[in-house]
């Protein structure tokens, strides 16, 4: 399976009308599932504790009017006209971010980066490898290639943020569900309620926790209608309200009334923007989602239907409560108070059901932000199931879904109340969104090559604003906002030690990397016994020949007869083309039989399962082997100067005139190949022998290959039947000695308990362990 989504991105930019509607139509339930469901909490959680409302409405007012500029602001202005131009060939989200810095300012945190991985069509686009225009441009691009210092803060600022969107992931599920579930206090005694509301969203959650591996795409076809109806029925009761208790609340929606109500409360409007915060949450989706959708489609479901809705609903409330100032209950400030009574039972069911629909849209984001980070080497490696063979991005990691779960069940009970969820969700959500701003800033300079003044214009105003927020939702730190934080420590530091055990096995790899003299010395035969068969040896190495192979030579009798050394590798861009996933080439003279085969992918790439792979892997040799002896008279005189010549070599699909490989079960097919290509087949076996797989190569006729390569070739086939062996290295890395004593606890135990409890570097390929030859090797690191 091997979602190529590069087709369907240049299909959407091709997309009709009617195309970008529909799309706009299903972001509904994927995009803005979180932020329209805001108005549930907003109200309640900024009323809470802080400040009061009074029957000057000073403060309903002014927490409406701040509401309204920072929707504007914020989602709006930022996300909508600015951050969204800032994609990552189609993709959105921290990483992307910080992948096209990483290209442009060659920043890349990746240990096995090759000049040729900047030869990728979507490396080149939109003008990458150029230098900025203006003089700081160029200066700040410079010093950040020259100070590895200023590279891992850029780093850690962006796994900061990515941490805080997977603390998001835990907290919103918790207190969607639950200010849904909340509305059932209108319907029963107080004494009754509290024993139900807690216990109905752990039953929910769970049960959205445990539907996780079915995939969103066989539910997903009623997110949209489900949040379309939430949409439209808070628009028409907030619309009902304005007219029905106070037509003149739109005044309301005035900058004066937000100074009259800092004048009023002071200290303590100022701590109750935590609540107003709220209102925004679920902002950033419309970025990170962008691979799914077009720039276009989340602009026009934005700007036509959220942004309007979300506006009536929340001046419809404040109409509400202009004309209700009687403090009969806790919940006079909440949002089902406003909703008429005989409504209130099927508006509970549509809350509840877009809260779900919420919480999945943020599930789903934090499982494809985690396997980003596996994929860039700054995560444990984890067990990665694609739900979906049609829509790319749909999938579901095991262990993070009931890790999220027990976190989210955990929060919910141990909190039982909106106040404190809130102001752990809006630290994660407004720390996400400085993030964002602080990166912008530099892929303005750096990217889009304006003016510094530009960039310094963009993180005052929008910075200013999120700082404000920030500060205020620091100030309720022991009151729930200390969980986003401790969660997003201990999520940072899983990721730098993953990152910094993987660099440091990187390093001694390629420090003790065994010299192709050597290879060249021990002749055709690797002065060993030559046995039928394809050895793949993976390795992290793009040059050179990694030290556990002269482990192996000098241990093992024998070795097969076609050698291949594997690295597969992401690289910072999100999708590699097909025709571009192989970098193949031979290491050492042409009868050595050995080859180097580098396998690219972008980080939302899907892997390909373990026959797909294989027969593409092969298929490119053969692919290579043909194309790389189309020049006659072609000679390598010094092999050791030709190992790091790589060719570009596509899948099968990809170069449908090149090699094609067929396998057949049985040996009595005589038919023919196609006129305009001919068959290299491999000799029957003998009568006695039980008849086994039967590999072909279907070669182009033109160009003509020379005898040599038709033998190579022949070889190849041979050894594609006799089958295909992995030889996998067993690492056990070390603190050397002398070390520090926080490097040994970091290496000898952080990186060392990480690697056993995470699947193998080699687990993509889904290697069958029949087939499977592990060596242990100690690096002393």
């Amino acid at each position: 399976m091997d979602l190529e989504t590069g087709v369907y991105q240049n299909y959407v930019k091709k997309e009709s009308w009617r195309t970008v509607l529909t799309l706009a139509y299903q972001s509904l339930g994927v995009v803005y599932g979180d932020l329209s469901i805001s108005p549930l909490y907003v109200y309640k959680n900024t009323f809470e504790e802080d400040i009061r409302h009074s029957e000057t409405n000073e403060e309903i007012f002014g927490v409406l009017s701040f509401v309204f500029w920072t929707l504007t602001l914020v989602p709006l202005l930022k996300y909508v006209f600015i951050v969204l131009r800032a994609d990552d060939n189609g993709e959105g989200g921290t990483f992307a971010l910080y992948s096209l810095l990483c290209r442009h300012a060659r920043v890349n945190s990746l240990p096995n980066c090759q000049l040729a991985d900047e030869e990728l069509i979507e490396y080149k686009k939109d003008s990458i490898g150029l230098t900025p225009k203006s003089g700081f441009g160029s200066s700040l691009k410079s010093t950040l290639e020259k100070h590895r210092v200023l590279q891992r803060f850029l780093l850690v600022l962006a796994l900061i943020g990515t941490c805080m969107v997977i603390g998001d992931g835990i907290l919103t599920p918790a207190i969607s569900v639950f200010s849904a579930v909340s509305g059932l206090e209108l319907s029963m005694s107080k004494e009754h309620h509290k024993y139900v509301e807690v216990p109905v969203a752990c039953i929910i959650l769970i049960g959205l926790f445990a539907l996780q591996h079915y995939g969103t795409h066989r539910v997903g076809y009623l997110f949209a209608p489900v949040v379309l109806l939430w949409l439209l029925c808070i628009s028409a009761i907030g619309l009902y309200n304005i007219i029905h208790w106070n037509p003149h609340v739109y005044q309301a929606l005035s900058p004066y009334y937000m100074y009259t109500f800092f004048r009023k409360t002071q200290r303590g409007g100022w701590m109750s923007l935590g609540g107003i915060l709220l209102c925004i949450t679920g902002s950033e989706a419309m970025f990170a989602d962008l691979g799914h959708f077009s720039q276009l489609s989340i602009k026009i479901a934005f700007t036509s239907l959220v942004y309007p809705s979300l506006i009536l609903a929340y001046m419809g409330q404040a109409a509400y409560l202009s004309r209700h100032h009687n403090i009969e209950n806790d919940y006079q400030v909440g949002f089902y108070v406003s909703v008429p009574e005989k409504l209130r039972w099927p508006v509970l069911v549509i809350a509840i059901l877009a809260a779900v629909v919420g919480s999945q849209a943020i599930i789903t984001g934090t499982f494809s932000i985690i396997k980003q980070c596996s994929s860039l080497g700054c995560f444990p490696k984890v067990k990665i199931v694609h739900t979906s063979s049609k829509i790319h991005g749909q999938i579901y990691i095991p262990e993070i879904n009931w890790l999220l779960m027990v976190l989210c069940l955990a929060v919910t009970i141990g909190f039982r109340d909106t106040r404190r969820m809130g102001n752990a969700s809006g630290l994660a959500v407004i720390t996400v969104m400085l993030v964002t701003t602080c990166l912008m800033s530099l892929v303005i300079v750096l990217c889009w090559q304006k003016s510094v003044f530009l960039a310094i214009a963009f993180v005052f105003f929008f910075g200013t604003i999120e700082a404000l927020y920030f500060t205020a939702s620091l100030t309720k730190f022991l009151e729930g906002a200390w969980v986003p934080i401790a969660l997003a420590f201990v999520f940072l530091i899983i990721m730098c030690v993953w990152h910094y055990g993987t660099l440091k096995k990187y390093e001694f790899d390629v420090q003790n990397k065994v010299s192709i003299n050597w290879l060249l010395s021990l002749g055709p035969s690797l002065g060993i016994v030559r046995v039928r068969g394809i050895g793949l040896i993976h390795t992290d190495l793009v040059s050179g020949i990694p030290a556990i192979f002269s482990h192996f030579v000098t241990n093992l009798p024998a070795f097969h007869q076609v050698l291949v050394f594997l690295c597969i590798k992401s690289v910072p861009v999100p999708h590699v083309k097909p025709e571009e996933r192989f970098l193949v080439g031979h290491i050492g003279p042409r009868e050595y039989r050995l080859y180097r085969c580098i396998v690219r992918y972008g980080y939302r790439d899907v892997h390909k399962d373990d026959m797909e792979f294989e027969k593409d892997l092969v298929c490119s040799i053969a692919e290579f082997i043909r194309s790389g002896t189309t020049s006659p008279g072609h000679v390598n005189e010094d092999p050791s100067k030709d190992e790091d010549k790589m060719t570009v070599v596509g899948t099968c699909s990809s170069h449908t005139e090149g090699i094609q490989m067929s396998d057949d079960d049985a040996y009595n097919i005589d038919t023919a190949g196609p006129s305009e290509l001919k068959e290299i087949r491999s000799p029957p076996p003998p009568p006695v022998m039980k008849p086994r797989k039967r590999v072909r190569f279907i070669v182009p006729k033109s160009p003509e290959i020379n005898s040599g390569a038709r033998e190579e070739l022949q070889e190849l086939m041979e050894a594609r039947e006799a089958g295909i062996a992995y030889i996998l290295g067993h690492s056990y890395v070390k603190a050397k000695q002398g070390s520090s004593l926080i490097k040994k606890l970091v290496v000898n135990y952080g990186y060392e308990f990480l690697r056993r409890n995470s699947r193998p570097s080699t687990y993509a390929l889904s290697v069958p362990h029949a087939s499977t030859l592990e060596v242990g090797m100690i690096y002393h690191v």
